[in-house]
């Protein structure tokens, strides 16, 4: 039986679903991505709590769980971690689970954007076929509860286009709708995206858990 910490239940019913982020786009995105389900789904920041988990792992998977474990041990809620990453074919699956770090402590998202084109310079968009891929791991604070997994294939652009979504998705594109990750709506992201799909099979473990 996995136990909720609870808020006093005349002020909020749910029971939380911690995910292990500040990043807020992403906190909106799951929001939208796990809407209906009886959880109320609340960042770190939203909680008060301050913890820096180091993504040593070497996949996507050990960051996940490292991140969850971490997360649910410090808080004992129930926490929800994804670690997802991008990658592109010309350069043997690089940057995968580096990702967020291969430019350097302290980049943003428009430094691993340039960072990855420059190595991309004179490639034609024929030979940039790439894939998001996202690892979603929950845990309790006894240990794991499960793991979904989610791929969405497509191809880095010349350059950036579109202002929606974050990371890479300004050049991640996508040739069977003609637009760019960035160009699309929250709605049709989450339908097609490697973390939609990765979350749309986390629900049915979430659905079947039991207060």
């Amino acid at each position: 039986m996995v136990i909720f910490e609870k808020e006093d239940k005349q002020r909020d019913p749910l029971p939380f679903l911690l995910l292990a982020t500040n990043n807020r786009s992403k906190v909106n995105e799951y929001r939208e991505l796990l809407g209906g389900l009886s959880f109320r789904v609340v960042s770190l920041s939203e909680r008060g709590i301050t913890i820096n988990v180091a993504e040593i792992g070497e996949s996507l998977e050990e960051n996940a769980r490292l991140k969850a474990l971490a997360v649910a041990r410090v808080s004992r809620l129930l926490s929800m971690s994804d670690d997802s990453g991008l990658e592109v074919d010309i350069l043997g699956g690089e940057p995968g689970c580096l990702s967020a770090r291969c430019a350097g402590k302290g980049a943003n998202d428009k430094d691993r954007i340039d960072y990855l084109l420059q190595r991309l310079d004179g490639v034609p968009l024929e030979k940039r076929s790439a894939r998001f891929r996202c690892v979603i791991a929950v845990a309790s604070q006894e240990g794991i509860v499960g793991y979904s997994f989610g791929e969405c294939a497509g191809l880095i652009a010349l350059e950036p286009e579109g202002k929606g979504g974050f990371g890479y998705d300004p050049v991640f594109y996508l040739p069977e709708l003609d637009r760019t990750m960035a160009q699309l709506s929250m709605g049709e992201k989450n339908r097609i995206s490697h973390r939609g799909k990765a979350a749309s099979k986390i629900r049915s473990l979430l659905e079947g858990l039991t207060v």
